[in-house]
């Protein structure tokens, strides 16, 4: 028996971050790119006989974090500062979120692999709540202005 996959791009998104452990490279600097991600889904056939129902995002009962998926996903990567809970500059950075210059994010680490499993890991709690355990996201496809990218799978 095959298993039902699909998949959906979620773009617009200008974010910065910088990655300060790399300190042999330019990344190590705040830099920013237009991001998007590609989540896949995998489950059994709704009563439309979708896997995962496109416009989902807009219309779901359960929230990430408080907010609806949409506005997670606009809370976290549109223009804003994405920075690492162990940055060693995280005070100087949430200095520049309360004093209204950028609006700084703190997840425990930052680069497009961790942004991966990040979104991967938000996402899929939220697809399965949604779907009583009917779907999962099997990977989800982190990119940086189309050129750069990774994935994370379970």
């Amino acid at each position: 028996m095959g298993k039902f996959q699909s998949s959906k791009v979620f773009d617009g998104f200008s974010t910065v971050f910088r990655q300060w452990k790399a300190k042999e490279t330019h990344c190590r600097f705040v830099h920013g790119y237009g991001i998007s991600f590609k989540v896949y889904f995998e489950g059994e056939l709704d009563h439309r006989n979708w896997v995962w129902d496109f416009g989902g995002m807009k219309r779901a009962k359960t929230l990430i974090d408080g907010k609806q998926p949409k506005a997670w996903m606009d809370y976290m990567f549109d223009h804003t500062m994405i920075i690492a809970e162990d940055d060693p500059e995280v005070e100087a950075f949430k200095q520049m979120d309360q004093a209204g210059v950028a609006q700084v994010r703190i997840i425990p680490a930052t680069g497009a692999e961790k942004f991966a499993e990040y979104i991967y890991c938000n996402i899929n709690e939220f697809v399965k709540a949604e779907t009583d355990n009917r779907v999962r996201v099997t990977k989800v496809k982190f990119m940086e202005h189309g050129k750069n990218a990774a994935c994370y799978s379970e």
